[in-house]
């Protein structure tokens, strides 16, 4: 059987202590379900703090890094994936993932969040950032789903997932 996969993004060095907390929260939660994690990979802000949580739980981590190299991949990364293109990675985190989790918002998850909205991945939205949750609401509102917390976040992965109607 095939696992689940759940792409967390968020912002790397301009994370905010809450985007930190957040991501370390749901890469526990997310190990725990025993889903695989699926992050930028880098070792800072949201990837990496993602990526220690759920090592933490046991889980399995991918990184889907920009450069050609490891220099800079998290040290909570099991697999690391290389691709040499830099921000162009975006389109295969959103295209690897079942759910895509927006931790916080910057310029590189705002990329993200569109381009899985545009190839019909559903969001989750956690984040404070009111003004960015009701652009993407308003795009796509069958796609775009808001969490308050680590924990509304996973039960909404667990009814996007086990939604017969929405094709993963």
């Amino acid at each position: 059987m095939r696992k689940t996969i759940i792409g967390v993004m968020g912002p790397g060095d301009l994370a905010t202590e809450t985007n930190i907390k957040n991501a370390y929260n749901l890469g526990k939660l997310i190990a725990q379900e025993g889903y695989i994690l699926l992050t930028g990979g880098r070792n800072v802000g949201v990837m990496d703090a993602a990526n220690k949580g759920a090592k933490e739980a046991g889980g399995l981590t991918i990184g889907i890094l920009p450069s050609n190299n490891t220099k800079n991949a998290s040290d909570a990364v099991d697999i690391a994936i290389l691709t040499d293109i830099g921000n162009a990675r975006n389109n295969i985190n959103v295209l690897s993932s079942e759910v895509i989790v927006a931790c916080g918002i910057g310029l590189g998850t705002i990329s993200e969040i569109a381009l899985a909205l545009k190839n019909g991945k559903p969001v989750i939205l956690l984040s404070e950032h009111q003004e960015s949750q009701q652009l993407f609401y308003n795009l796509s509102p069958n796609l775009t789903f808001i969490a308050i917390d680590t924990e509304q976040t996973i039960k909404l992965i667990k009814e996007i997932i086990n939604n017969p109607n929405y094709e993963l």
